[in-house]
């Protein structure tokens, strides 16, 4: 039997960019004898960026070692597949050069202020460059979807919730800056998880999985509560974190930079997790070579039947209150027809016997 790679088109190209500039940059870099031109071609220095725009998306494609390629490769394949396929190519599409694009334009006026502060010329020729932010991106998009899903590592002896990669993630990155000095790894971990978690939260169209509708509606961002910002930290510090984050988005609200949620809207959001979380994840390395057709009659299925259960458990809720409400109607009923009698006749039943 002939054994096909089954892997969604745009991982697949970004698996071969991965390889292509990262061999690139080690012949610039080693075969020129030239560090500064590999940096400058294909990594991103803040001085010469404006000159080479190219390098604000080919720097994450970029990696300096082997070890940061398979790191990046395991990134871009494991996750990517996953990503590619539960929302499509083109959504994953925008969301690729949205998480590629600004980290690194972002990292760059960083650095470039740090310079016209400190006046420090290595601020200015540090090379920026690495997968790093993507990383982080994807951490944010799996708290999204998958948040309840346990990781298991070195077979059954760590065992790690999804939804406690991003913190656990920014946090190793974040030592590591002021530790080991990896300070580019630290502001593109932070710009991307923040790039990631904005669009999702606000802007991206998901199909809305919460009601019985067999169209193509769709929900723009995520109002859910588990996706807040205060929800990617540890229990002991979401209090203060929330605080701080509710300011400012009241803050952006004012400025009507940000559209306020609704209450109608956090409803649904929460029924989309729930939806979500009731969905599962799907193998990520299967190979049945399902056809693409019919693996988007299997999702609309699934979304059917999750719509109906949803739709069944708000049936079920109103049943449940209906009923609570009418033995309550039935115990005030005497006490209304005696009140009623006393009014007719001016005498209570008592009076009249």
């Amino acid at each position: 039997m002939q054994w096909r790679i089954n892997i969604p088109p745009l991982t697949r190209a970004l698996l071969l960019l991965l390889f292509v500039f990262s061999v690139s940059y080690q012949i610039l870099r080693y075969g020129i004898d030239v560090d500064f031109t590999a940096g400058r071609f294909l990594a991103l220095i803040p001085q010469w960026a404006l000159f080479t725009p190219w390098v604000y998306f080919t720097a994450t494609y970029s990696e300096q070692n082997i070890v940061t390629i398979c790191i990046a490769g395991a990134t871009i394949f494991y996750g990517g597949k996953y990503l590619e396929r539960a929302w499509g190519s083109l959504e994953f599409g925008k969301f690729i050069l949205l998480v590629t694009l600004l980290p690194n334009f972002v990292a760059s006026l960083v650095y470039v202020f740090l310079f016209a502060i400190s006046r420090n010329d290595r601020l200015a020729l540090v090379v920026i460059q690495g997968s790093v932010a993507l990383q982080g991106a994807f951490l944010v998009a799996f708290k999204q979807l998958v948040p309840e899903h346990t990781v298991t590592i070195l077979r059954g002896a760590i065992k790690i919730r999804v939804k406690h990669f991003p913190s656990l993630f920014l946090a190793a990155n974040t030592l590591s800056g002021i530790i080991l000095g990896t300070d580019t790894a630290l502001v593109l971990a932070w710009v991307g998880f923040m790039t990631s978690w904005t669009y999702l939260r606000f802007y991206k169209l998901q199909p809305d999985l919460s009601t019985a509708s067999t169209g193509n509606s769709q929900l723009r961002g995520d109002a859910s509560e588990t996706f807040a910002f205060a929800y990617f930290w540890p229990d002991v510090v979401q209090p203060p974190v929330a605080a701080i984050a509710d300011g400012v988005y009241n803050a952006l609200v004012a400025l009507r930079v940000c559209t306020p949620f609704s209450a109608e809207d956090v409803q649904m959001g929460n029924e989309q997790a729930t939806a979500r979380g009731e969905g599962g994840l799907p193998h990520l390395l299967d190979r049945g070579g399902t056809r693409h057709g019919r693996s988007k009659q299997e999702e609309a299925e699934r979304r059917r039947a999750l719509a109906l259960k949803a739709l069944d458990q708000r049936l079920h809720a109103a049943s449940s209150n209906n009923k609570q409400q009418t033995p309550e109607s039935q115990q005030a009923a005497p006490g209304e027809a005696t009140r009623l009698a006393v009014s007719t006749t001016g005498q209570t039943p008592a009076d009249q016997s």
